[in-house]
């Protein structure tokens, strides 16, 4: 559990102290916040690309390696990170982190899975999203304390170090998984990733404005052709690389599209915030980092707890008053006035995470444990996939919102709400789902049952 930690720590580090970093970054290159964006962009995408077939992967070659050659490529990718001078060399190197951090989160679930047995799942899990809340915790006092004495570059060189002492620990301790005879379909791994990748392309393409409708329509066009082509080449599939078996399980399904709603609502706070709080609230770099940590530590404090209690008590109630939880949160935080004082914005924060916490273990232990136990790695996958994609949804939409308005920041936060509603209403109608099957919500087959 503590390789997987590690590495699990680097990827969420490295997102969150590049969110709070963006403002710094997009100064000291020149660009405008939208433009700088795409730092986070370029990362999340290359993860969402990469997730599902990383996972099948890991499915017939062993999910430790898998793990371990995605984790030499975000080490290098980092190395590339601190190198870079210009917001092309930064994206290009974001794009190699993120093709090594698909590998640590494809099958981060799957080795947690194997490392716990079934009855702690939920401690397992829990202890999992204490290490993501922990790492976002201390990710914007990281960044502000980096950005207080050195350059940005900084930021992404801690990461070297670390990597290379995890390489060579997680080689020795992580466990071995059962492996499936069926080789990977490198077809469809590819129309997966054209039809992820083109489609959120086209998305922020057709946000540039005059000029660019044409280009947008064309990379949309090909996006939906790339998915239809998986769809049809892979729905008769027994084990198919989009898991489309999995996600005919209502309980899944529901907890999928839940994940999707509810970090798109984080995804566009933890973009805007930064902007808010040093363009409109005034605050210094450092002061920025402080802020934004009370959301992690909130997400850090209760994660235990809703892990233990998701072995006992519905992920659908936990969750959804988790939820309306975050989306109060969200809407107190988006009518702050200008003058706010630290306390003001240090509770609302707080309360923020501490709803985001009661959904986050609960929702993926219920992902994890709806399906069977062969079927782990797309499972995995999936919610990895479920969350990068709220994520760059987030950041796609924060992006068209600081084009549109003045009042980008105050906006996307509202857009945070309603999408922290809408996944609190997805959450709740898990209570009258019923699994595929009587196995699928023990997480066996009936062969191993």
């Amino acid at each position: 559990m503590i390789a997987i930690a590690i590495a699990v720590t680097m990827a969420v580090l490295d997102s969150s102290v590049a969110n709070t970093a963006l403002p710094s970054i997009a100064r000291h290159l020149a660009i405008s916040p939208a433009e700088s964006v795409w730092i986070i962009n370029a990362y999340q995408l290359s993860i969402v690309v990469l997730l599902l077939p990383v996972a099948a992967l890991g499915e017939r070659i062993g999910f430790r390696r898998v793990y371990l050659i995605g984790l030499a490529l975000f080490t290098l990718g980092s190395l590339a990170c601190a190198l870079s001078g210009s917001l092309e060399a930064l994206v290009l190197s974001r794009i190699a982190q993120g093709f090594g951090a698909a590998g640590i989160m494809g099958v981060n679930g799957a080795l947690v899975r194997y490392t716990f047995p079934h009855a702690s799942l939920g401690r397992g899990v829990g202890l999992n999203a204490l290490v993501v809340s922990i790492a976002g915790a201390i990710g914007p006092t990281v960044a502000s304390g980096i950005l207080a004495v050195g350059p940005w570059q900084w930021l992404f060189a801690v990461n070297v170090p670390i990597g290379l002492f995890n390489i060579l620990f997680a080689a020795r301790v992580l466990p071995w998984s059962t492996l499936s005879d069926k080789s990977l379909d490198w077809l469809s791994a590819a129309f997966s990733a054209l039809a992820f990748g083109l489609f959120f392309v086209g998305v922020d393409t057709l946000t540039h404005g005059a000029g660019q409708g044409a280009l947008a329509a064309a990379e949309l066009v090909l996006g939906v052709l790339a998915g239809v082509a998986l769809f049809v080449r892979e729905r008769n599939e027994r084990r198919p690389l989009i898991p489309i078996d999995l996600l005919r399980i209502p309980i899944f399904g529901l907890s999928v599209a839940t994940s999707i709603c509810s970090f798109a609502a984080y995804m566009l706070a933890f973009l805007a915030l930064p902007f808010w709080f040093q363009m409109v609230l005034h605050r210094d770099q450092v002061m920025t980092g402080l802020l934004m940590t009370p959301w992690p530590a909130g997400v850090g404090l209760v994660a235990p707890l809703a892990g233990r209690l998701a072995d006992r008590i519905p992920a659908a109630i936990l969750g959804s008053a988790g939820l309306l939880v975050l989306a109060i949160g969200l809407a107190l935080l988006s009518q702050l006035p200008p003058d706010a004082s630290t306390f003001a914005i240090v509770w609302r924060m707080a309360l923020c995470g501490l709803g985001f916490g009661f959904f986050q273990a609960p929702n993926n232990r219920t992902m994890l444990l709806s399906v069977p136990l062969a079927r782990t790695g797309a499972a995995g996958g999936m919610l990895a996939t479920a969350r990068l994609t709220g994520q760059t949804v987030g950041a796609i939409v924060t992006a068209i919102c600081f084009r549109i308005t003045t009042n980008a920041e105050t906006f996307a936060l509202s857009i945070a709400t309603g999408c922290a509603l809408v996944a609190a209403i997805a959450s709740l109608s898990r209570l009258s789902a019923q699994p595929l099957s009587p196995m699928a919500g023990t997480g066996r087959t009936a062969d191993e049952a």
